[in-house]
């Protein structure tokens, strides 16, 4: 078997992708100190969204079928049962998982950009559309169950990135700059945990997340 001549073709890139656009002029000092103030309009629509919870005449119903608002239990019976993955399903996850990011992106003071709740600003997040008759039909009874070693490393991740935004915050204020380094690790991390999201929750794909940080 002759070896491929270099450049090697390279392994197929994950099926979700996420990347933030590094500031390219200082932050803002002043919506910085207080984005804690500033986020709670609109951290308040992620929060009625995210909690998967809605009320009618006064009364509240609870999503128990859902995952911070996302659909999932009935995606799972769905493609247990039918194998498939109705689109508007699919939409509606996409879409939400898209505003969520921007609003998670403002309050990691990785941008000064308030939050759109339809346009993609300097947030970049996507994955396709899944081909349901490809995925495996009862694999989503334990994604959850398989993710246990990633949301174990997640959880030390995440403290790191809190450690990171703290002293991002102080470099803003003082030099008006996101340390590149704490940048690339915040958004890794995010990046990481949605992946885990698109194994576990948004079922669009069977491919086990890679330990990585990395694009």
């Amino acid at each position: 078997m002759q070896t491929p001549a270099p450049p090697y073709p390279t392994a197929p890139g994950y099926p979700l992708t996420f990347r933030v656009d590094y500031p390219d002029k200082p932050l803002n000092r002043l919506t910085t100190a207080f984005r804690f103030l500033w986020i709670i309009p609109i951290g308040v629509i992620a929060g009625l969204l995210g909690s998967g919870t809605i009320s009618q005449h006064g009364s509240g119903y609870a999503w128990q079928w859902a995952v911070g608002g996302l659909l999932f239990l009935p995606l799972v019976l769905m493609m247990l049962f039918r194998q498939k993955y109705p689109r508007w399903w699919f939409d509606w996850n996409l879409e939400l998982t898209r505003f969520l990011a921007r609003v998670w992106v403002y309050g990691a003071l990785l941008r000064d950009e308030y939050p759109s709740t339809d346009e993609e600003q300097a947030v970049h997040l996507d994955f396709s559309y899944p081909d349901a008759k490809q995925l495996n039909r009862g694999l989503p009874l334990i994604k959850w169950f398989l993710a246990i070693p990633h949301w174990v490393v997640l959880f030390f991740l995440w403290i790191g990135a809190v450690v990171c935004v703290v002293i991002a915050w102080f470099a803003i204020l003082f030099t008006g700059n996101y340390p590149r380094s704490l940048f690339d690790y915040v958004v890794g991390v995010q990046r990481w945990s949605l992946r885990v999201s698109a194994y576990a929750v948004l079922l669009i794909t069977d491919r086990y997340p890679p330990f990585s940080l990395s694009e």
